[in-house]
């Protein structure tokens, strides 16, 4: 079996077992009924999971890495936090991200997260991975603005233009560029990611406590944006807070 269809039967498993959960509870649910929906035998269930609990993980893990992602393909002139707000917008609100009715089954499986040692287990550790992922992000978004701006200052882009005008002076046209160092891994930038994944973690959970719809000012954007808003001056590790 291919490592693709490994991850495509991880997921057909996730998902029977998150309706499951979302349809009788989480007590009520067997790793064997969970097996059955997805059409495969109890055996193979724990080929890929150890427990009912670690069987929508890979659920949990495609909303963090939906947003760790966001974050990376945000536009390279952003600074930190923009990007951050930027990753809000496009993974958060009902329709770009999620769809309206997923976000439902997100509201249940967080629920469930907080009334089950097992599955906050779960939850804990995609979340603690989502940071790790984040904090490599963030380093190379640092990395590739030191490359452009040369510092907040800009420095760098005064020095590289000079430096192609000497290039062009000596007729040179085949001087490749060289990539800036990858800025570090520092303590910092990892506080910064903790920061950042705790802002919107703790926004998706306080609206999923809640019955408020996805949308409008009570949704897990708007709440994200709220709690990425307080901590405007917070050191980014790029400078810019």
């Amino acid at each position: 079996m291919t490592e693709r269809r490994k991850a495509e039967t991880r997921t057909e498993i996730a998902r029977a077992a998150a309706a499951l959960f979302v349809r009788q509870g989480l007590r009520a649910t067997r790793a064997e009924d969970i097996a059955q929906a997805a059409g495969i035998a109890p055996r193979t269930f724990y080929r890929y999971f150890a427990t009912k609990e670690e069987a929508v993980a890979p659920l949990y893990a495609t909303g963090a890495q939906r947003w760790a992602e966001a974050v990376r393909s945000a536009p390279a002139h952003l600074t930190v936090p923009q990007a951050l707000e930027h990753a809000v917008h496009h993974t958060l609100t009902p329709g770009l991200g999620v769809s309206t009715a997923s976000w439902e089954w997100v509201r249940t499986l967080i629920r469930l997260a907080g009334t089950s040692p097992a599955l906050r287990k779960v939850w804990a550790e995609v979340c603690q991975q989502s940071d790790q992922n984040l904090a490599e992000i963030l380093t190379t978004r640092l990395s590739s603005t030191t490359a452009v701006n040369g510092g907040v200052g800009g420095d760098g882009i005064r020095e590289a233009e000079a430096g192609e005008a000497a290039d062009e002076r000596a007729g040179r046209t085949d001087v490749a560029v060289r990539p800036a160092p990858p800025a570090p891994d520092t303590p910092d930038l990892r506080f910064a990611a903790a920061v950042a994944g705790a802002a919107v973690r703790v926004a998706v959970e306080s609206w999923a406590a809640t019955t408020s719809p996805p949308t409008g000012p009570q949704g897990p954007a708007a709440l994200a944006l709220r709690n990425l808003g307080s901590l405007r001056g917070f050191g980014w590790g790029d400078g810019q807070g």
